[in-house]
């Protein structure tokens, strides 16, 4: 079986600006692959020109409370995705384990598969974590503080 890329695949690894493809494991996924992921985890990722796929993936292993929601996952996998920070959450790993499901960006997040990720959630018994809607736009951070020094320079 061959595996083709399609033109929605983002190739290469996105700045700040640039969008991720969203992922969820196949049925047919190998054992230690998804023993590594985590069930529920959120998957982002982008194709290489070896036609694998490079991913980062947050489980909340650790059940920190800002984590809790599967978009908020994804948005700490593509946050060290695009950073390009260290961190074991990461693999170089075959497309035909993964489904693609939607796009990730700074901007939000876009799920045009929303029965498959439902689908995996409910497989990983964290159906009650998947967004309310096809389409999560982040808010935007809050503005610096104004320093109340009283000094005018």
């Amino acid at each position: 079986m061959s595996i083709t890329f399609g033109q929605d695949l983002p190739l290469e690894r996105p700045d700040a600006d640039g969008r991720a493809a969203l992922f969820v494991p196949k049925a047919d996924i190998k054992e230690d692959v998804l023993q590594t992921l985590r069930k529920g985890a959120a998957v982002v990722g982008f194709g290489n020109h070896d036609r694998t796929v490079t991913i980062y993936f947050e489980s909340n292993r650790f059940n920190e409370p800002t984590l809790a929601k599967w978009e908020q996952k994804a948005r700490k996998a593509y946050a060290r995705l695009v950073d390009d920070l260290p961190t074991t959450s990461k693999m170089q790993t075959r497309l035909e384990y993964f489904e693609q499901v939607g796009y990730i960006s700074g901007k939000g997040l876009s799920i045009r598969r929303m029965d498959s990720l439902k689908r995996w959630l409910e497989f990983s018994e964290a159906l009650d974590t998947a967004p309310a809607s096809e389409s999560v736009t982040w808010a935007p951070p809050a503005p610096p503080k104004k320093s109340s020094t009283g000094s005018d320079l």
